[in-house]
């Protein structure tokens, strides 16, 4: 179904509906929000880790509309997310009550109501650096910008300009990208390997996020919480490509995602400064996943060095299909789906660990900054 604008009387049945739109998706939050913070919508930009199903319509290898993607998810639906359920923008609008399914904004049937309380423009195989969404055919994050100006014209046409501006403003904008650049530009292909030591490469994708975060505060994003890289070295791939025969953690892919965290959280904090009316808060999710990994049974996992989807080792997108044999019965078991993508049950676990920081980041002197 296409989108049809929807134009009202004046601004202020625009501010009425408004009003209530925000009443209404912040009384059924999982967490209690602080203060009087209110967060009517999630806005994610990014990579597969986010990715609802954006890829389904380019072409690109990058896909996973097709099982045994989305088996766990409702009605064991391939929708598109890189995972056997919900992703972690999923379970945060859950657990900040704003809906149960964060959608992709290609998807062709969004209605009012969908915008209203927020979309995903991620694509899998993007990252900072240009290149790598290039070798991938994602969105690049510039394109997903533009997507995001048509996505606030929408808006604009339901509540009106204020509207539009409140919601904006007051959204949770999360980004989440760095992983592909480091894992697979770098290491695995080793393009950029062949122009740039590992310090100059993180140097570079940390000031063209940076670039990219200053867009979104011109666009009028105000809370916008960012993903660290998570400890690459230890995905299933990344064991399999550089951990030796042992398939141990790769170091130098563990070392090189710290040099990027420590970066990026330098980036924030300059950014924090510089934009006193924002709040740029880095989530870390090295170490939260890292401790699931060193730690395995204390939270029910048997699995922690292959994927469920096939051998484990190294399969993910279009080499993760039905026809992929050994694939595990007991999902719940392991800590990834794939060789890249952790499972939904490890995204859960992560995401009730970050989710009262990040509702807390956005309270300043015990009310909503």
């Amino acid at each position: 179904m296409q989108f049809l604008p929807m134009k009202l009387p004046s601004s202020s049945a625009s501010n009425f509906l408004f009003s209530v739109f925000v009443l209404v998706v912040s009384t059924e939050a999982v967490i209690k929000l602080p203060g009087n913070v209110t967060i009517p919508a999630v806005i994610v930009f990014g990579d597969s880790i986010v990715d609802a199903g954006n890829n389904n319509h380019l072409n690109t290898p990058a896909k996973c509309n097709f099982p045994p993607y989305g088996r766990d998810f409702m009605g064991g639906v391939s929708t598109g997310r890189f995972s056997n359920g919900k992703v972690p923008s999923d379970l945060i609008v859950e657990e900040l009550g704003i809906k149960e399914l964060l959608p992709a904004y290609l998807q062709p049937n969004l209605q009012p109501e969908d915008l209203l309380t927020g979309v995903t423009f991620a694509s899998g195989g993007c990252g900072y650096d240009p290149l790598t969404t290039e070798l991938a055919s994602a969105i690049p994050l510039s394109d997903q910008l533009q997507l995001f100006k048509e996505y606030t014209e929408k808006v604009k046409q339901i509540v009106g300009e204020e509207g539009q501006n409140r919601i904006v403003k007051a959204a949770f904008v999360l980004v989440v990208a760095g992983s592909n650049d480091i894992d697979n530009t770098y290491f695995a292909s080793r393009v950029r390997k062949l122009q740039y030591d590992i310090s100059a490469y993180t140097d570079l994708i940390v000031g063209l996020a940076s670039t990219f975060f200053k867009e979104l505060y011109g666009l009028g994003v105000r809370r916008m919480g960012v993903f660290s890289a998570p400890p690459l070295g230890c995905l299933p791939s990344s064991r399999t490509l550089g951990g030796g025969k042992t398939r141990d953690c790769a170091n130098d892919y563990n070392e090189a995602a710290q040099m990027f965290n420590t970066k990026l959280s330098a980036e924030l904090d300059s950014l924090n400064i510089q934009f006193p009316d924002a709040r740029l808060l880095l989530i870390d999710i090295y170490n939260p996943l890292l401790y699931l990994i060193q730690n395995p049974i204390k939270y029910g996992f048997e699995v922690v060095n292959k994927g469920c989807c096939g051998t484990g080792y190294l399969e993910a997108s279009i080499l993760c299909n039905q026809f992929s044999p050994n694939t595990c019965t007991n999902v719940s078991g392991y800590i990834f789906w794939d060789g890249y993508h952790p499972t939904e049950r490890t995204y859960k676990i992560l995401v009730s660990s970050l989710i009262n920081k990040i509702a807390n980041s956005f309270v300043c002197a015990g009310s909503a900054c």
